[in-house]
């Protein structure tokens, strides 16, 4: 039902993740909550064309930075990336920061969005 459902959500107190074929793929959002080493090589075999996007832009991204690639694309915010993966949203910040620089993402440009669009 839709209350139980409600309900669920809010117990794991986590908002509405974007809607996009990455967060639709219920295997993906979960490898990314328990920081699975699993996690990029499950989205690279479902969605290849987002990494080579991503190649176009800059083919020296880091394994660790492709997966943080990820995380945005689900729509995480940094204190939910900071959860699961352990660190402090602060690094998270810096790390949208310097991935924006990797990427030409512009400042004023809503790096979710920009995700999205990919």
């Amino acid at each position: 039902s839709n209350a139980r459902r409600n309900m669920r959500d809010i117990n794991i107190n986590t908002p509405k993740l974007r809607a996009n074929a990455f967060s639709e793929h219920q295997e993906i959002v979960e490898l990314a909550k328990s920081n699975s080493t699993r996690l990029l090589n499950t989205c690279r075999s479902f969605f290849p064309t987002f990494f080579d996007e991503l190649k176009k832009i800059n083919q020296d991204l880091k394994k660790s930075e492709l997966i943080f690639c990820i995380y945005l694309k689900l729509g995480f915010s940094s204190k939910e990336v900071a959860i699961y993966t352990f660190v402090t949203p602060k690094a998270i910040q810096n790390r949208k920061n310097r991935l924006r620089k990797k990427l030409n993402i512009a400042s004023d440009i809503d790096i979710y969005k920009w995700f999205d669009d990919l």
